[in-house]
Parts: structure tokens; sequence; C-alpha cells
């Protein structure tokens, strides 16, 4: 496990950007914290760090996944709106998850319970903190 302390959104996004480094496609990362941890601004940093333009990263709430090109491309999701496992299925993520060459970054992850989750090859990022003070939490 790798604790990293945020002081603020550019740590945050330096710390992915960093942590981007040692990706190699196929990983699934499970972003948790509350609304306005960092989530999205971890992607920002993901995505710069793996080559791509940070500045198209935005939040996939309405969207539900977005997608950014980079030497490895990101597929950015947002579960919030989802009510199940069963509509995680029924819209496609599972295969998208197994694909193999792309990260995975899943914002709201819980959503599709924990049950879904062991088949892959997951990395949990936890956010916790207030104003810009930000822990994460890196569990692989």
């Amino acid at each position: 496990m790798k604790v990293f302390e945020s002081h603020s959104t550019t740590d945050t996004e330096n710390f992915a950007a960093e942590f981007a480094k040692n990706l190699r496609g196929g990983e699934v990362l499970l972003l948790g914290g509350d609304l306005g941890a960092g989530k999205t601004a971890f992607v920002r940093g993901l995505v710069r760090g793996l080559g791509g333009d940070s500045n198209e990263v935005s939040s996939p709430t309405f969207a539900l996944m977005n997608r950014y090109e980079a030497k490895i491309p990101v597929n950015h999701f947002d579960l919030y709106r989802l009510s199940g496992e069963d509509e995680v299925y029924d819209l496609g993520f599972d295969e998208i998850f197994r694909g193999g060459r792309e990260v995975c970054a899943v914002e709201w992850f819980s959503v599709a319970g924990e049950e879904f989750w062991p088949d892959y090859p997951c990395i949990r990022i936890t956010l916790l903190g207030q104003g810009e003070e930000r822990t994460i939490t890196v569990e692989d």
C-alpha cells in the first residue's frame, strides 16, 4: 500500500502522472472518495502521465464514460447515475474492462458492488480529505 499526502490539486495531478508511469495497460483503477475528493483531478494527471491531453479530461457523470487518447488510452467511467451491477453489465462495461490494452479509471465503482470487481486486475485508489488537503491511498 502506498500513501501520498496531497496539498493541492496540482499535487494530486502530479502524483497521478508519476503513478501512470508504472501502468502497462489492462489495469482497472477503482477511484474512491466523496464528491469533490479529487477523483477527476487524479484522472487528469493520469492522462498527462500517459502522454495524453489532460485538458480534455472532464467528469463523465452524464456521459458515463469518456475516452482519452494517449500512449495507453484511458477509459474514464463514472457509475454514479447507475443503479447497480446489472446496469453496468447491460451497458457493456464488462467487455471494456476485459479489453486488456487500455487503462480504465472508474469513479463510484461501489455502485457495481464488491462482487463485480475480483475478476479484473484492480488497483484501489482512495482520495480522502477536505479543502485542498488529500490523503491518497493506493492498494493493489
